[in-house]
């Protein structure tokens, strides 16, 4: 094992106020770690430290010698003038022709492949992707990811995990992707009320091991507060003049004041705002239409929408999802069919251009501007500064203004805006990038006991499980099909029909015409027709061999995500996976290379 990054006793604070507070934490070589924290408790700003573009106020950051670093940023930026391609080597790195191919297999892979485009034509999206491929091209030893699976559609979150799981790459990220956090990471550091824990294990683990700690002080808090009622007795009734060993007592008595007032962390937030009445007829799409020049998007579209149904979107980039979100709202015109919404309908959209507020205002005045008080039915309500709570704006950030809020914090505040209007028709367009997974777990929980109807687009295959009934699935060029059940049922139907399909192919061997025969005779006449006593050999050999790799990556990673792993044994688990993946990828090659040849 390794060290590359020692923190020591590391402070940040931004005027008064103090995001973590004498932290300390350890990297080693291979190490894959996930970082935790609600927005705006400096996870980005860590990061930003570690990279060197932030400084901080006290403490020590010491990187093993000759260390190259990599950071994604969250929002990156390039001079406009840069090519696609000239970006990803704009960082000093060396342009060989090595460098170059593997940029654009990975740019490929981000569905980037106009390499010569200008850098200041690209999306945000778009720039981010570009950003990814330049993190990953010359593999640093160490890698700080600031929300890489934002603007990744599923398929490339999956290769994004695939890639990185199989590299020897030390990991440092910051991810609301439960998934992701719990196929690739092997540690997982939380910063939370300016302190900072460390868990030995996936995302799993870390909820295990959280819960437990969490469990561990309210349970301390409970008893430091029956104990400082006596105490606080005997303080009032006790005369200034004390002996030493009431002097100790009351030296006690500060310390025992300082954990009955400390936080106490409640579990069980629920927010069950009541949806408006909402009547039997949704919305029926009859036939639409929709094409933007050769790209079409809709292709005689037909769907009827049940009362209380919640429904998930999912598909690649630029399939149109959003497009449709925006013919259902009205703010898109299909080239033909129609739409019609019930009367009863009041939307609540969530969209990704819909994220503006005036900078100049405090949370609490935007919250106030749409209603003081928001109805929770049964005859209970919140007022605007409670439901602000509910999603984890304290009364100190509530008095603060918009332009203070980090990216994170101003999404939660728009999500916010949308719920108070008691919509009975959720619409959200990604509305999981940038929230942390404090305010996700409220949000799921929101949005399971929500007594309305939803869609849902969304690259967070956690929340799309958590939240929705049923898919429809956008394959591109109007293909949409009704899938029903969750994304990993999807998933997993999907890989088992792709698997039928190869068998199919492998087994069912068209019988070639004449003409065909005697073309692959002559071609194939400089070849051996039938294995040789070596190659029937390896073929066998190699069998035994992927069966017992397979077993070994079996068993690495239910070792991985067990948590009982000592700090030694964790490092050397996590360098050996990917070497037996790549050693199952060459023998698989092999093995079907021997396969086409007759034994």
């Amino acid at each position: 094992m390794t060290p590359i990054l020692q923190v020591e006793n590391l402070t940040k604070s931004f005027g008064d106020r103090i995001l973590f507070q004498d932290i300390s934490f350890g990297l080693s070589e291979g190490q894959r770690v996930g970082l935790i924290a609600r927005n705006g408790s400096g996870k980005t700003t860590l990061l930003n430290i570690l990279s060197g573009k932030e400084g901080y106020d006290s403490g020590s950051i010491t990187y093993r010698r000759d260390l190259r670093v990599g950071y994604l940023e969250q929002t990156p930026h390039y001079p406009a003038q840069l090519t696609v391609l000239e970006a990803c080597f704009h960082h000093g790195r060396n342009n060989s022709e090595e460098h170059e191919l593997k940029a654009k297999q990975i740019l490929s892979q981000l569905h980037i492949r106009d390499f010569d485009q200008r850098v200041g034509n690209l999306s945000g999206g778009q720039l981010k992707r570009v950003a990814l491929a330049d993190a990953l091209i010359t593999e640093p030893d160490f890698l700080l990811l600031d929300e890489p699976t934002n603007h990744l559609d599923l398929d490339m979150t999956e290769w994004l995990e695939d890639y990185l799981r199989r590299t020897n790459l030390t990991l440092l990220m910051v991810t609301h992707d439960r998934y992701f956090l719990d196929r690739v990471c092997s540690g997982i550091l939380e910063i939370d009320n300016r302190t900072l824990y460390a868990y030995k294990g996936n995302y799993s683990y870390y909820l295990e091991k959280r819960q437990e700690r969490i469990d561990a002080h309210n349970a301390e808090v409970d008893r430091a507060n029956n104990l400082y009622r006596t105490e606080l007795e005997w303080m009032r009734r006790m005369p200034q003049a004390r002996g030493h060993k009431a002097r100790y007592r009351e030296e006690a008595f500060y310390e025992l004041e300082k954990v009955a007032k400390s936080r106490t962390y409640d579990t069980q937030v629920r927010l069950d705002v009541k949806a408006s009445y909402i009547g039997n007829k949704i919305f029926e799409a009859d036939h639409l239409y929709k094409s933007f020049g050769e790209l079409k998007i809709l292709d005689d579209f037909s769907y009827i929408f049940a009362r209380y149904e919640k429904m998930g979107i999912v598909g690649n980039n630029g399939t149109g999802k959003s497009t449709f979100l925006k013919i259902l709202m009205g703010l898109e015109q299909p080239d033909s069919g129609t739409l019609d919404v019930g009367e009863t309908v009041r939307f609540g959209y969530y969209s990704q251009e819909g994220l503006q507020f005036d900078e100049q205002m405090k949370v609490i005045d935007v919250v106030r501007a749409i209603a003081e008080v928001i109805d929770l039915g049964d005859g209970k309500r919140l007022t605007a500064s409670q439901f602000l709570q509910h999603f984890l704006f304290t009364p100190e950030t509530q008095h603060s203004y918009v332009y203070k809020l980090s990216g994170g914090e101003r999404r939660r505040l728009y999500l916010c805006t949308v719920l108070m209007r008691n919509p009975n028709f959720l619409v959200l367009d990604e509305p999981t990038n940038d929230l942390d997974i404090v305010t996700l777990q409220i949000l799921e929980d929101y949005l399971r006991h929500f007594a309305g109807c939803l869609i849902v687009v969304s690259h967070d295959r956690y929340f799309m499980d958590k939240v929705v009934d049923h898919l429809l699935v956008f394959n591109g060029g109007g293909d949409i099909r009704d899938f029903p059940g969750n994304y990993t049922q999807y998933r997993a139907w999907k890989e088992a029909r792709l698997r039928r399909e190869r068998e199919l192919q492998a087994a069912v061997k068209p019988v070639p015409s004449a003409k065909e025969a005697d073309t692959r005779t002559q071609r194939n006449a400089n070849r051996p027709r039938r294995m040789s006593y070596k190659e029937r050999r390896e073929f066998e050999a190699l069998e035994q061999e992927i069966a017992d790799l397979e077993t070994e990556k079996k068993s690495l990673e239910q070792a991985l995500c067990g948590g009982t792993l000592s700090v030694e044994q964790l490092t050397e688990m996590s360098k050996r996976l990917p070497v037996v993946n790549e050693l199952i990828d060459q023998k698989t090659e092999r093995w079907m290379e021997l396969s086409e040849i007759e034994n």
